[in-house]
């Protein structure tokens, strides 16, 4: 290759990659607005809003969230995959938002691959079962002999169509041989005055949607759906405790940027999630409100997301789920 050959190779190189540098070099220039896709007021909230409080303070602007739900979480997520792809613009997503809208809702109005990069893993929630006060079972045995004997009566609520609540009680179903009817909820704050009211039986609910009122004895802990006990509910046994096998199921939780941000905007966001998060103080917030954390950096995180996908779209057909 010729000296000038490849001289102007390099200017036409120096010309793509300038303004992406550029833009990394100025972010964030603006406020940075981070996407809740359900409700205030919900452990997927408060998450989000522990780490954007952190992350204004370091990262040279306010990270201002903004709650948008609807759709079991499409509407929010929608508005991010068609948002601007400079980095001002991200959201807390989950199994639900990035996974299994794809199969449950026919038009969700984004790719959740194609349209997303991810920013940061951050974990799990684990799944409780859990029954109003004056439902007639103590434990879960009781509770499959409760809807064995009437299928269909007793009534579990969720966090909306194909949320992790609704999933979770899917397989359940599934591998107990009962049946129950679903009422799915705009998000875990609606859901949990419901079943504290009465007027719901059960959920297979994120633990820290429902710790404080585990504690409070305002509804019962049945059981963990997870292999093992929460150090912040040791009191709470497990699934497999108590013999029902291979119906464990956990929620995660993970920042996501359009996909068209540039590589170096991308890499300082991921940065700035992750620090908010190791900072010890943020952690213990996190931690006591019964979440497992796990935190992954992009390229950790992609190739788990993509095995989770294709594990759940399997359950959701064994489970005979139609898309609505």
């Amino acid at each position: 290759m010729t000296l000038t050959r490849r001289s102007t190779l390099g200017l036409v190189a120096g010309a793509v990659f300038a303004p992406a540098i550029a833009r990394a070099q100025s972010f964030p220039s603006k406020p940075i607005t981070l996407v809740v896709p359900y409700p205030a007021g919900g452990p997927t909230d408060a998450i989000a809003r522990f780490v954007a409080q952190e992350m204004s303070t370091t990262i040279g602007q306010s990270v201002v969230v903004d709650n948008r739900a609807g759709a079991s979480g499409a509407v929010g997520t929608r508005a991010v995959a068609k948002a601007d792809p400079d980095g001002h613009t991200f959201i807390f997503g989950n199994n639900q938002t990035h996974g299994n809208n794809m199969f449950l809702l026919k038009e969700p109005g984004y790719d959740a691959v194609k349209d997303f990069a991810p920013v940061a893993g951050v974990g799990a929630f684990e799944h409780a079962f859990v029954v109003r006060n004056d439902l007639p079972a103590k434990n879960i045995a009781e509770l499959i002999a409760l809807a064995k004997a009437e299928p269909d009566k007793l009534n579990y609520g969720s966090t909306g169509v194909g949320s992790g609540s609704h999933l979770a009680m899917e397989l359940f179903m599934q591998r107990t041989g009962i049946r129950m009817t679903h009422v799915p909820f705009r998000g875990a704050a609606p859901l949990v005055q419901e079943i504290i009211g009465g007027r719901i039986d059960i959920a297979n609910s994120t633990l820290p949607s429902v710790l404080e009122q585990i504690n409070a004895g305002t509804l019962r802990a049945l059981a963990l759906a997870s292999p093992e006990r929460n150090p912040r509910a040791k009191d709470i046994p497990t699934l497999r405790e108590q013999g029902v096998s291979n119906a464990d199921a956990d929620s995660w939780a993970a920042f996501f940027a359009p996909a068209a941000t540039p590589a170096p905007v991308l890499e300082k966001l991921s940065q700035s999630v992750m620090a908010a998060i190791a900072k010890p103080e943020i952690t213990e917030k996190i931690l006591k409100l019964g979440f497992t954390l796990k935190v992954r950096d992009p390229a950790a995180f992609k190739p788990y997301h993509l095995q989770e996908i294709a594990t759940w779209e399997k359950i959701i057909k064994e489970a005979g789920v139609k898309p609505e």
